[in-house]
């Protein structure tokens, strides 16, 4: 949807670019990997958005004039912007499918190329993956409370800007049903749904008139919202008045929304009003800051709801807001490269890696993915340990392994079929199947194990000897 050109990247990117390029390391191979250190929400999981668009965003990344001609004025040497004008991602990635279940610490995407291109890329990267699978992961939690509930996306008027448009593209693979995002319908291919506004009925002198005209509007889709003034004295009645209007036509109301109140109570009264009118095929849709929270404690009251609309919550990604994803260099030069933290668990795993899912004997998931050094053979894979708790190991060698990291893109060219987004959406959906119930639990979730090879431990402990001697 947008123009994106390689100006899309912070300033400092730069910076070490024409440091690179005036240095001659500019054509130096690197290895970045993307993962993140903490699920958001409490969960146990979080689902993986965004590669694709990443993907193609990158394949036509470029310096236009206007940009080679902005960076003039910020200390950018004439030669390096020369470079800059013939600037194409010519690299490698390795990623896991968009719509996986993933965890912290361990890639989750890998990036091979000259360190000018994997630094440029860095920002684009960083800020479409950790924004979509912050809100895809939001969505799956409410998918997983709601059970097969219509899950709408309400929430474009309150995004952070355009960043409605990608939320929209998250919410979907996380188990949306549709969105009232019109221009994320028309070009993603979602089913787009709406109903009215309060503005309506109070554009009309009484809101029975309204209702009418709204039924006589829009017969196919009609879904009357019933709280603008009192919603079980005037605006249920005066619905089922219209729907009963609408039945003499041939026609038939297909719902009304509740948007303030006690949602449960509320609901439990229309329900109780329609189905005495004889209007049992009515649904009834819900709206007000919702999010898990609130849908999980109205499905455990039985609440009659079947469409939830969901807004604010989701599409800003609440409490969490960011997801703390990071880029970090593994290998250069042909040398495996570390960063050393006090914290073992924020000291980076040097080299090019592989991740395995580990699998028992009847290829179910096992609750462990394993960090391995990318030449590891996985049949001699055996004993791996807790990243930053090294006396803590497990024995993985009768499991069954699964690959996660594949090639996605070569020299600059993206190597998977593009899938449809509700393609996309069954994948994360049978992915998250398979993960055990333990994981999925709304409160307090097992904790998946991510583990590292006892290769990979020698290299990062020999590594961070041989630096702070």
């Amino acid at each position: 949807m947008f123009d994106f050109t390689a100006t899309y990247t912070d300033q400092y990117q730069l910076a070490m670019s024409q440091v690179y390029f005036k240095n001659g390391k500019g054509n130096t191979k690197a290895v970045f990997d993307y993962y993140f250190r903490k699920i958001p929400y409490g969960s146990g999981f979080a689902i993986f958005a965004g590669l694709e668009d990443l993907l193609e965003i990158i394949t036509n990344l470029r310096f236009s004039k206007e940009d080679i001609q902005f960076l003039k004025q910020y200390d950018f040497e004439d030669d390096f912007l020369e470079y800059l004008e013939n600037f194409k991602f010519s690299g490698n990635i390795y990623s896991v499918q968009e719509g996986d279940v993933v965890f912290p610490t361990r890639p989750v995407l890998q990036v091979e190329a000259n360190l000018i291109e994997a630094q440029i890329i860095e920002t684009i990267l960083l800020n479409l993956l950790n924004f979509q699978t912050l809100i895809a992961t939001k969505a799956s939690r409410m998918r997983l409370v709601s059970r097969e509930r219509t899950l709408l996306d309400f929430g474009l008027r309150r995004a952070q800007g355009p960043g409605g448009y990608y939320a929209t593209r998250a919410a979907m693979i996380g188990g949306f049903n549709g969105t009232s995002n019109v221009i994320a319908g028309r070009d993603l291919d979602i089913p787009v749904s709406g109903t009215m506004a309060h503005s309506f009925v109070q554009s009309y002198d009484d809101e029975l008139t309204a209702f009418r005209e709204f039924a006589r509007g829009r017969p196919k889709a009609c879904v009357l919202l019933v709280d603008t003034y009192d919603t079980l004295k005037s605006g249920v009645p005066n619905a089922i008045t219209v729907a009963k209007e609408m039945e003499e036509q041939g026609q038939k109301l297909m719902a009304i929304r509740l948007d303030s109140g006690d949602l449960a109570y509320l609901g439990k009264r229309a329900r109780q009003l329609l189905d005495a009118a004889g209007l049992e095929y009515v649904k009834i849709a819900a709206s007000n800051q919702l999010d898990e929270f609130v849908i999980k404690s109205l499905q455990e009251q039985d609440a009659p709801i079947d469409i939830y609309g969901v807004g604010t919550n989701l599409v800003i990604g609440k409490p969490d807001a960011a997801l703390d994803g990071v880029y970090k260099l593994t290998f250069s030069d042909g040398k495996p490269r570390i960063k050393i933290s006090e914290s073992l668990i924020k000291t980076t795993l040097p080299h090019r890696k592989q991740v395995y899912r580990m699998k028992d004997k009847n290829g179910e998931c096992a609750g462990v993915d394993v960090i391995v050094m990318e030449n590891e053979n996985d049949t001699e894979l055996s004993k791996v340990f807790h990243p930053s708790e090294p006396y803590k190991f497990l024995d993985v060698s009768a499991y069954q392994k699964e690959a996660l990291l594949q090639p996605v893109m070569e020299n600059g060219i993206m190597k998977i079929k593009k899938r449809t987004l509700s393609e996309i959406a069954a994948y994360s959906k049978s992915r998250l199947a398979e993960l055990p119930l333990e994981y999925k639990r709304f409160n307090n979730p097992h904790i998946y194990k991510v583990s590292i090879s006892e290769k990979l431990k020698a290299e990062r402990d020999r590594l961070i000897s041989e630096h702070k001697m």
